[in-house]
């Protein structure tokens, strides 16, 4: 079996090799020569810098994906610390309240989060009362996509779940979508127009809605092309492209503060939608420019077991 070529890339020996490639700083920001996208290395906890990459622009649709405030995997970093939960809330207080100031009067917000099972199921709970306190957000959904491999002990369930918070303001555009899984139970009979129907026969589709367990979006990452080797919290590309096309329309602007192997901006240029996004780290931040500029020479997606960062070998 093939190996990926390059380990974990917050690893701290493989960020002093790639940081001097890197073509953005602290405070840079990249224009897509096509006029579409705009990529940074910013602070989403910084007034300022998410005013700086807004530039007035009202948001459609934010996908944000902060870090979980959970330590996971490699010893050789210290890109993955974990915080008191007071100070983590802290945090998360300021880049929700940045993304507020800069939504549409109708906007979705999907947040990505964990669970530490060790530790009380940190931050998930404290994170959640937290969002009570805007007003101005309904809470809609929240959605578990299940992982294709997982951690765990023989003395406790396996965990497979990646959590998904879903919120609007106002009342935005939203578009019923289908998976691939085909309609073959019957159930669900109410009467219409007199007669007793089943769901079968009710139904638009010959397939069922992704309702709010997403059973079917493959994480296997190595086998697959969109694969983004040493990228520890890539997320599946098949689950951005369902929020965007579920929840915005085409010349929307989409946002993602952290925006890791920028799977966000991927998806937004597939289906048409202009995408803002920045990472604190210049290593994802170049990352995710060179992710678009590949997508756009070659149609793919990412580089499955292939080095992004070829100079070092």
């Amino acid at each position: 079996m093939a190996t990926e070529a390059i380990p974990r890339l917050d690893d701290n020996k493989i960020r002093e090799k790639i940081l001097p490639l890197c073509r953005l700083k602290d405070g840079d920001i990249w224009e897509d020569p096509e006029g579409k996208h705009r990529i940074a290395v910013l602070d989403a906890e910084s007034e300022d810098d998410c005013n700086k990459i807004g530039i007035g622009t009202e948001i459609d649709l934010f996908i944000q994906d902060p870090p979980y405030n959970i330590v996971v995997g490699n010893k050789n970093t210290n890109q993955l610390s974990r915080m008191n939960i007071e100070k983590y809330i802290d945090f998360s207080k300021a880049w929700v309240e940045n993304s507020l100031r800069m939504m549409a009067e109708n906007g979705h917000l999907y947040i990505w989060l964990g669970a530490d099972q060790k530790r009380g199921f940190q931050p998930l709970p404290e994170f959640m009362i937290m969002m009570r306190k805007y007003e101005e957000l309904k809470s809609r959904s929240f959605i578990s996509l299940r992982n294709q491999r997982g951690y765990g002990t023989q003395k406790n369930w396996m965990a497979v779940r990646q959590e998904l918070l879903y919120y609007t303001k106002g009342d935005p555009f939203f578009k019923v979508t289908y998976t691939d899984i085909p309609k073959v139970l019957k159930g669900y009979y109410k009467t219409v127009n007199g007669k007793l129907t089943d769901n079968l026969e009710r139904s638009k589709s010959d397939t069922i809605r992704p309702g709010n367990i997403w059973l079917d979006i493959q994480q296997v990452f190595y086998r697959m092309e969109e694969n983004i080797p040493g990228a520890y919290a890539q997320k599946p590309l098949k689950s951005i492209e369902r929020i965007i096309l579920t929840s915005s329309r085409e010349g929307d602007t989409i946002a993602d503060f952290f925006a890791h192997s920028g799977t966000t901006l991927i998806a937004a240029e597939k289906l048409n939608r202009r995408c803002i996004t920045f990472d604190m780290d210049p290593v994802f931040a170049e990352l995710t420019i060179r992710r678009l500029e590949r997508y756009r020479k070659t149609g793919k997606t990412g580089w499955q077991w292939e080095n992004p960062f070829p100079e070092i070998g």
